[in-house]
Protein backbone atom coordinates (compact mmCIF):
# COMPACT_ATOMS: atom_id res chain seq x y z
CA UNK A 1 0.00 0.00 0.00
CA UNK A 2 1.30 3.76 -0.41
CA UNK A 3 2.15 5.39 2.62
CA UNK A 4 0.96 8.58 2.97
CA UNK A 5 1.58 10.92 6.01
CA UNK A 6 -1.27 13.58 7.34
CA UNK A 7 0.31 16.12 9.76
CA UNK A 8 -2.52 18.68 11.31
CA UNK A 9 -2.61 19.44 14.89
CA UNK A 10 -6.59 19.37 14.35
CA UNK A 11 -7.99 15.13 15.31
CA UNK A 12 -10.95 16.32 13.70
CA UNK A 13 -8.87 17.16 10.33
CA UNK A 14 -6.71 14.02 10.48
CA UNK A 15 -9.45 12.02 11.07
CA UNK A 16 -11.43 13.42 7.37
CA UNK A 17 -8.50 13.32 5.74
CA UNK A 18 -7.41 9.52 6.75
CA UNK A 19 -10.86 8.26 5.74
CA UNK A 20 -10.83 9.28 2.50
CA UNK A 21 -7.54 8.05 1.79
CA UNK A 22 -8.33 5.00 3.71
CA UNK A 23 -11.02 4.45 0.76
CA UNK A 24 -8.36 4.78 -1.95
CA UNK A 25 -6.11 1.93 -0.15
CA UNK A 26 -4.17 4.16 0.84
CA UNK A 27 -1.75 3.72 4.35
CA UNK A 28 -2.30 6.64 6.54
CA UNK A 29 0.44 7.80 9.01
CA UNK A 30 -0.47 10.58 11.27
CA UNK A 31 1.50 13.42 13.09
CA UNK A 32 -0.03 15.89 15.43
CA UNK A 33 2.87 18.30 15.45
CA UNK A 34 5.71 19.18 13.75
CA UNK A 35 8.63 17.16 15.89
CA UNK A 36 6.23 14.09 15.46
CA UNK A 37 6.02 14.68 11.56
CA UNK A 38 9.65 14.67 11.21
CA UNK A 39 9.90 11.73 13.59
CA UNK A 40 7.56 9.88 12.16
CA UNK A 41 9.16 10.81 8.57
CA UNK A 42 12.67 9.83 9.73
CA UNK A 43 11.26 6.25 10.74
CA UNK A 44 9.28 5.84 7.63
CA UNK A 45 11.48 6.36 4.48
CA UNK A 46 8.82 4.79 2.28
CA UNK A 47 6.76 7.39 2.64
CA UNK A 48 5.06 8.62 -0.56
CA UNK A 49 3.63 11.97 0.24
CA UNK A 50 2.93 14.46 2.48
CA UNK A 51 -0.04 16.40 3.49
CA UNK A 52 1.09 19.45 5.99
CA UNK A 53 -0.52 21.70 7.87
CA UNK A 54 0.42 25.46 8.29
CA UNK A 55 -0.92 26.75 11.40
CA UNK A 56 0.58 24.06 14.53
CA UNK A 57 1.85 25.03 17.62
CA UNK A 58 5.93 25.11 18.60
CA UNK A 59 6.73 24.09 14.86
CA UNK A 60 4.58 25.48 12.14
CA UNK A 61 4.06 23.90 8.69
CA UNK A 62 6.73 25.93 6.78
CA UNK A 63 9.59 24.97 9.70
CA UNK A 64 8.57 21.14 8.91
CA UNK A 65 9.00 21.60 5.39
CA UNK A 66 12.17 23.50 5.36
CA UNK A 67 13.37 20.37 7.83
CA UNK A 68 12.00 17.49 5.43
CA UNK A 69 13.29 19.37 2.04
CA UNK A 70 16.97 19.18 4.06
CA UNK A 71 16.27 15.39 4.43
CA UNK A 72 14.75 14.66 1.43
CA UNK A 73 14.55 17.13 -2.02
CA UNK A 74 12.08 15.02 -3.99
CA UNK A 75 9.27 13.97 -1.42
CA UNK A 76 6.16 15.52 -3.00
CA UNK A 77 4.37 17.75 0.12
CA UNK A 78 0.63 19.33 0.07
CA UNK A 79 0.48 22.74 2.31
CA UNK A 80 -3.24 22.68 3.74
CA UNK A 81 -3.68 26.09 5.31
CA UNK A 82 -6.38 28.77 6.41
CA UNK A 83 -4.68 31.90 5.26
CA UNK A 84 -4.78 32.49 1.18
CA UNK A 85 -2.64 35.34 0.80
CA UNK A 86 -0.61 35.24 -2.51
CA UNK A 87 2.61 35.88 -0.09
CA UNK A 88 1.60 32.57 1.64
CA UNK A 89 1.55 30.52 -1.27
CA UNK A 90 4.57 32.00 -2.51
CA UNK A 91 6.44 31.44 0.50
CA UNK A 92 5.17 27.29 0.33
CA UNK A 93 6.49 27.21 -3.81
CA UNK A 94 9.73 28.71 -2.46
CA UNK A 95 9.97 25.94 -0.08
CA UNK A 96 9.53 23.26 -2.43
CA UNK A 97 6.02 23.03 -1.52
CA UNK A 98 4.05 21.04 -4.94
CA UNK A 99 0.65 22.15 -4.02
CA UNK A 100 -1.25 24.51 -1.85
CA UNK A 101 -5.01 23.90 -0.64
CA UNK A 102 -6.96 26.45 1.13
CA UNK A 103 -9.07 25.46 3.79
CA UNK A 104 -12.15 24.84 3.77
CA UNK A 105 -11.59 22.49 1.12
CA UNK A 106 -13.33 19.90 -0.84
CA UNK A 107 -11.79 16.47 0.47
CA UNK A 108 -12.46 15.13 -3.42
CA UNK A 109 -10.48 17.72 -4.51
CA UNK A 110 -7.55 16.99 -2.27
CA UNK A 111 -8.06 13.12 -3.50
CA UNK A 112 -7.44 14.28 -6.89
CA UNK A 113 -4.47 16.17 -6.06
CA UNK A 114 -3.12 13.07 -4.13
CA UNK A 115 -3.67 10.93 -7.06
CA UNK A 116 -2.24 13.07 -9.39
CA UNK A 117 1.20 13.70 -7.96
CA UNK A 118 1.49 9.80 -7.30
CA UNK A 119 0.37 8.97 -10.37
CA UNK A 120 3.35 11.50 -12.11
CA UNK A 121 5.56 10.14 -9.57
CA UNK A 122 4.83 6.95 -10.95
CA UNK A 123 5.35 7.73 -14.82
CA UNK A 124 8.89 9.41 -13.63
CA UNK A 125 9.94 6.32 -12.48
CA UNK A 126 8.62 4.26 -15.00
CA UNK A 127 10.88 6.22 -17.88
CA UNK A 128 14.55 5.99 -18.89
CA UNK A 129 17.44 8.64 -18.18
CA UNK A 130 17.50 11.75 -20.42
CA UNK A 131 20.91 13.01 -21.22
CA UNK A 132 21.06 16.42 -23.70
CA UNK A 133 23.92 19.11 -23.34
CA UNK A 134 25.43 18.07 -20.01
CA UNK A 135 22.21 17.58 -18.46
CA UNK A 136 21.27 13.96 -17.16
CA UNK A 137 17.84 13.63 -15.37
CA UNK A 138 17.73 10.06 -13.90
CA UNK A 139 13.90 9.92 -13.76
CA UNK A 140 13.95 6.46 -11.51
CA UNK A 141 16.79 7.90 -9.25
CA UNK A 142 15.19 11.23 -9.15
CA UNK A 143 18.09 12.43 -9.38
CA UNK A 144 19.57 15.77 -11.75
CA UNK A 145 23.42 15.89 -12.98
CA UNK A 146 24.35 18.92 -14.78
CA UNK A 147 27.86 18.64 -16.12
CA UNK A 148 28.77 15.77 -13.66
CA UNK A 149 27.05 17.69 -10.80
CA UNK A 150 24.77 16.51 -8.60
CA UNK A 151 21.53 19.12 -8.29
CA UNK A 152 19.09 19.07 -5.93
CA UNK A 153 15.51 19.42 -7.35
CA UNK A 154 12.04 19.81 -5.80
CA UNK A 155 9.48 17.43 -6.77
CA UNK A 156 7.39 19.93 -8.56
CA UNK A 157 10.74 21.48 -10.07
CA UNK A 158 11.63 17.66 -11.04
CA UNK A 159 8.06 17.45 -12.71
CA UNK A 160 9.15 20.76 -14.64
CA UNK A 161 11.94 20.22 -16.33
CA UNK A 162 10.95 16.32 -17.09
CA UNK A 163 8.14 17.74 -18.75
CA UNK A 164 10.55 20.24 -20.72
CA UNK A 165 13.09 17.28 -21.27
CA UNK A 166 10.11 15.43 -23.04
CA UNK A 167 9.40 18.03 -25.25
CA UNK A 168 12.42 19.67 -26.07
CA UNK A 169 12.14 21.79 -29.32
CA UNK A 170 7.94 22.50 -28.83
CA UNK A 171 6.44 25.41 -27.83
CA UNK A 172 4.27 24.75 -24.48
CA UNK A 173 1.81 27.43 -23.02
CA UNK A 174 1.73 27.98 -20.04
CA UNK A 175 -1.90 26.56 -19.91
CA UNK A 176 -0.43 23.17 -21.14
CA UNK A 177 2.15 23.21 -18.94
CA UNK A 178 -0.46 23.98 -15.54
CA UNK A 179 -2.96 21.12 -16.53
CA UNK A 180 0.39 18.53 -17.40
CA UNK A 181 2.38 19.42 -14.36
CA UNK A 182 -0.06 20.30 -11.75
CA UNK A 183 -2.69 18.34 -13.00
CA UNK A 184 -5.85 19.08 -14.67
CA UNK A 185 -8.23 20.67 -11.78
CA UNK A 186 -5.20 22.74 -10.30
CA UNK A 187 -6.80 26.34 -10.10
CA UNK A 188 -3.61 28.32 -10.22
CA UNK A 189 -2.56 30.84 -12.75
CA UNK A 190 0.83 32.10 -14.90
CA UNK A 191 2.50 32.91 -11.48
CA UNK A 192 2.67 29.73 -10.25
CA UNK A 193 4.43 28.76 -13.47
CA UNK A 194 6.72 31.77 -13.63
CA UNK A 195 7.39 31.53 -10.04
CA UNK A 196 9.25 27.57 -10.52
CA UNK A 197 10.55 28.35 -14.16
CA UNK A 198 12.62 31.21 -12.15
CA UNK A 199 14.13 28.62 -9.46
CA UNK A 200 14.60 25.90 -11.78
CA UNK A 201 16.51 27.93 -13.99
CA UNK A 202 18.92 29.61 -11.02
CA UNK A 203 19.51 25.75 -9.55
CA UNK A 204 20.50 25.01 -13.09
CA UNK A 205 23.05 27.70 -13.87
CA UNK A 206 23.87 28.85 -17.02
CA UNK A 207 21.86 25.21 -18.61
CA UNK A 208 19.14 27.15 -17.36
CA UNK A 209 19.50 29.59 -20.21
CA UNK A 210 18.45 26.44 -22.44
CA UNK A 211 14.55 26.83 -21.15
CA UNK A 212 13.56 30.06 -23.22
CA UNK A 213 10.73 32.20 -22.60
CA UNK A 214 8.04 32.61 -25.21
CA UNK A 215 6.41 36.28 -24.45
CA UNK A 216 3.00 35.87 -24.50
CA UNK A 217 3.09 32.08 -24.60
CA UNK A 218 5.02 29.69 -22.31
CA UNK A 219 8.38 28.10 -22.62
CA UNK A 220 10.72 25.70 -24.70
CA UNK A 221 13.49 23.63 -23.73
CA UNK A 222 16.19 23.91 -27.14
CA UNK A 223 19.54 22.53 -26.46
CA UNK A 224 22.40 24.46 -28.46
CA UNK A 225 22.98 22.68 -31.39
Amino acid sequence: MKKILVVDDEKRMRILVKDFLVREKYQVLEAADGQEALDVFAANSDILLIILDVMMPNMDGWQVCREIRRISPGVPIIMLTARSEERDELQGFDLGVDEYITKPFSPMILMARVQAILRRTQELGDKSVVEVAGIKLDKSAHMLEIDGRIVDLSHKEFELLSYFLDNQGIALTRERILNRVWSYDYYGDARTIDTHVKKLRSKMGVKGELIKTIWGLGYKFEADA
